[in-house]
């Protein structure tokens, strides 16, 4: 808006390098009027400050609840974690570790579906149900992955071992090192039946987490 050759951007670039403006005439802020945003009424200054003061402070209780609530979630999910990483090192006889490592990692943070494969055990384990064979291509797929997988099931040859595979919609596979560095000798699969858990864009830092510990864990099937 333009008055006689003064633009609205004139006014507020005078009153803003103009501290005393607002000293000398006084008065002007107790006669402004403003529009309250609850209605067409009109408001004074001081009322619309405080009203935005109030809308301010309520954005922020709400981010501070949310920041609780997300503090509050990370604390259940590194308890769970150290629970079922109590659990891994429990098992003494590393036999019983394929089972009891999906079982329970299953139950603990209520995935649907959990499944496990490993290759290159001792001969000890060779018949175990989680060493059974799998193909050249799937062995070269565990070694090329740095970060867990996660996204859409694409009929992908780990998604036949899940024992409703039709039902799967989202999946994240897991490689199992034995240390960091090292060829990868399994991996553990997580599916579950909506399509936005298991997301292409997810944030994959606690997936390695159970990755790297259940790769440690089951190290003790390998062969020497």
């Amino acid at each position: 808006m333009t008055i006689d050759g003064i633009t609205e951007h004139d006014i507020a670039n005078y009153l803003v390098n103009t501290p005393g403006f607002f000293m000398r005439h006084a008065e002007l802020l107790a006669s402004v009027q403003l529009t309250s945003p609850h209605g067409q009424r009109a408001v004074s200054l001081q009322e619309r400050q405080m009203e935005m003061l109030r809308e301010r402070i309520k954005g922020l209780e709400q981010k501070i609840i949310e920041m609780i609530r997300n503090s509050q979630d990370n604390m259940a999910i590194a308890d769970r974690l150290h629970q079922w990483t109590m659990r891994l090192l429990l098992t003494r006889d590393a036999a019983q570790l394929p089972q009891v490592l999906p079982a329970d990692l299953q139950q603990r943070f209520q995935i649907p579906q959990v499944a496990l494969r490993v290759w290159g055990v001792a001969e000890a384990f060779a018949d175990l149900p989680a060493a059974q064979p799998v193909s050249d291509d799937l062995r070269a797929f565990a070694g090329s992955l740095s970060l867990p997988y996660c996204g859409a099931n694409a009929g992908f040859e780990a998604s036949a071992w899940f024992d409703d595979a039709a039902a799967v919609q989202s999946m994240a596979m897991l490689p199992l090192r034995a240390a960091e560095g090292d060829d990868a000798f399994g991996l553990l699969v997580l599916g579950s039946p909506d399509p936005t858990r298991y997301a292409a864009q997810m944030g994959t830092e606690f997936l390695a987490r159970i990755g790297e510990l259940a790769g440690a864990a089951l190290a003790r099937l390998l062969a020497d």
